[in-house]
């Protein structure tokens, strides 16, 4: 590959990484686990980036190949060692005014997205990471009006999940 076309993807990368720890944070339980991810999406971003047209932004083209990456790698990934969660061990900086209530609502939150199948934990980040319906959909490749009523659905489940 050519020097321009590798300055523009590490620029690209470097820009929009913080995509990449969100993704690996959602399908990892453990820091290693996490750079494994890591590592494999930058790869596999790497081998398509000469493919990328342009037709979308390239943070719409990085969520995709990365929760592709994320998806297919833990699908077959049937060899899970038992580890600690590292989100069950909490380090606390002691503060005056600490208020832990809003922590363990997002521990709550991502233990109960954990709990989602692999499209539906998808689904919720991108819907998090405030997209759009049409850039959900054209991101997990479904219609806008497939995303919606997933979406609805996937509420529904974690409602239950939180409040049985």
């Amino acid at each position: 590959m050519n020097k321009q076309l590798e300055e523009s993807f590490v620029k690209q990368l470097e820009e929009n990484q913080n995509i990449v720890h969100k993704i690996c944070r959602l399908y990892t339980h453990d820091q290693d686990s996490h750079n494994d991810l890591f590592q494999e999406v930058t790869i596999q971003l790497w081998r398509a980036f000469p493919k990328f047209r342009g037709d979308s932004k390239f943070s719409t083209w990085m969520y995709r190949v990365a929760l592709n990456t994320a998806i297919t790698l833990y699908r077959k990934s049937k060899r899970r060692v038992s580890t600690q969660d590292f989100e069950s061990i909490s380090f606390k900086i002691k503060a005056e005014e600490y208020d832990e209530t809003v922590e363990l609502q997002l521990k709550q939150m991502y233990s109960a997205v954990k709990k989602l199948n692999d499209i539906d934990k998808a689904l919720v980040f991108l819907y998090l990471e405030d997209k759009s319906y049409k850039e959900i959909s054209e991101t997990l490749g479904i219609t806008e009006v497939n995303a919606r009523v997933k979406m609805n659905r996937t509420k529904e489940k974690l409602r239950k999940i939180l409040n049985p």
